[in-house]
């Protein structure tokens, strides 16, 4: 079958209008840092489950892979097509975005893979209920489906854990377009594998996300928070373990930022401001929620005080404008540093007691490699979770120097983080960016496993191919 047979198949089965090609599909060949692009066929956008099994149905037949698309903010090329010769189509789910059902009572919520992130939060507040998937930069273009097919963490997973946490059931398309309905709303099903979390993390690779039964929370009624000036990151690790003793789970999030962060966001970010008199390295934000309408600015107040040696100053606010500002600084760094140009992005994980080590060794290493570049650091401290980018401070020597020096700055990067028993991915996932740098780093036992699943589920390779495995 010839291209031109092709769309009209695929015009036949979504509508005339739900298909792009050419220039108006290009957009969507690319990804949201513009570090990644390739070519397909075109774009498609189903509007129902049915649809997307016809149209998978269809590429299986004719041996078209298929790269599964929601918002398009991937940051490793998981959700665009190769740059090679590979025959593509893109099927973008960005136009099923209802939430099918909202049961306060069972605090759940059945939605469609193509609803934005930043729309899921509204019907749960009007019915007293909170979903807390919390992701900052991409969160008012990410899609549901995206989120959990990269399993993604966000500022919220030190209390509700990331993406995989907040998930009872899927509905999936399989590589041959069978259907799986496993959008099950219990709590507890122990009849066998719990084949949901096959597919929540696998960027596309071994079926396509429809539907997702997400997990609410009851509406926070009192919320607090906090900038803290601390000497070093050992201090801020020290500090979270302390908060936690004293406030336990009402931390809802505990945020490191780095002066270099700080400066980037005052610089290209308006209407931002220093959160103190004084400049300080690092910064910490932190969040209490709480389901009772309790003031918890005293309780958080206490056990900052209590801590001892190590905190410079802070201020807590329990009012929201007040505290935006602050978060302002956080949600806009990933903003601020792209307009300085492209960076080597690292999204890393240690254990959260190793944190320090990390930060102190990858700075030491690299400094010494490479004098006078630009680290920026910031992250989700409160699950290890660190944001490590690496750039010139001069953004037109940006290009060049990742040409020239990219492998040897992952690779230092990387090691450091094995050694600390930690991952070169903590939220991001793999992509096309670390498809080939995991083989270093990750058990031979775990990749077969890994291989031999993709060719059970995907034995034509067909679902979002290059990517991950």
């Amino acid at each position: 079958m010839n291209q031109p047979d092709v769309i009209s198949a695929l015009s036949n089965i979504v509508g005339n209008d739900a298909v792009m090609t050419g220039e108006a599909a290009s957009p969507y060949f690319t990804d949201w840092r513009g570090r990644f692009s390739g070519m397909a066929l075109g774009v498609v956008f189903p509007s129902d489950t049915q649809q997307v099994s016809d149209v998978v149905k269809l590429c299986a037949a004719l041996k078209i892979s298929i790269v599964p698309q929601g918002g398009n903010t991937s940051l490793c090329g998981g959700s665009v097509p190769l740059a090679d010769e590979t025959l593509q189509l893109v099927i973008n789910l960005s136009r099923m975005n209802r939430i099918r059902e909202l049961d306060a009572t069972n605090y759940t919520m059945t939605v469609e893979a193509g609803c934005k992130l930043a729309s899921l939060y509204e019907a749960p507040e009007r019915a007293d209920r909170h979903f807390p998937l919390g992701l900052t930069a991409i969160a008012p273009h990410c899609e549901i489906g995206g989120n959990l097919s990269t399993n993604a963490g966000g500022i919220n997973v030190l209390r509700y854990g990331p993406a995989r946490d907040l998930v009872l059931g899927l509905e999936v398309v399989l590589p041959d377009g069978r259907i799986w309905n496993g959008l099950r709303r219990l709590r507890k099903n122990n009849t066998g594998y719990d084949l949901k979390h096959l597919f929540i993390g696998a960027e596309g690779t071994l079926g396509i996300i429809t539907a997702a039964v997400l997990k609410l929370y009851p509406r926070q009624k009192s919320v607090a928070n906090a900038c803290i000036a601390v000497r070093d990151p050992a201090v801020a690790v020290a500090l979270l373990a302390h908060l936690r003793a004293g406030c336990g789970d009402k931390i809802s999030g505990f945020e490191i930022v780095a002066r270099s962060c700080l400066e980037l966001v005052f610089k290209n970010i308006p209407d931002t401001h220093e959160p103190f008199a004084n400049k300080h390295e690092w910064i910490i934000i932190t969040q209490l929620t709480d389901a009772l309408p309790e003031p918890l600015d005293g309780a958080l107040r206490d056990a900052i005080e209590s801590f001892g040696e190590g905190v410079i100053e802070f201020d807590i606010v329990a009012d929201k404008e007040h505290a935006e500002r602050w978060w302002k600084l956080r949600k806009n760094i990933a903003d601020a540093q792209k307009l300085e140009g492209v960076s080597i992005k690292h999204d890393v994980s240690v254990p959260i007691s190793r944190v320090a080590e990390f930060i102190e060794q990858a700075n030491f290493a690299l400094r010494d490699a490479y004098p006078g570049i630009r680290i920026v650091a910031f992250g989700h401290l409160g699950d290890g979770n660190i944001h490590y980018n690496v750039s010139m401070p001069v953004a037109l020597q940006n290009k060049a120097f990742i040409e020239q020096h990219e492998h040897d700055v992952n690779r230092i990067v990387y090691e450091v983080v094995a050694s600390l028993d930690g991952s070169i991915s903590a939220e991001h996932g793999l992509g096309q960016l670390k498809r080939e740098a995991i083989r270093d780093y990750k058990d031979p036992l775990e990749l077969e496993l890994m291989r031999k699943i993709k060719q059970v589920l995907d034995p034509q390779g067909l679902m979002n191919p290059g990517k991950v495995i």
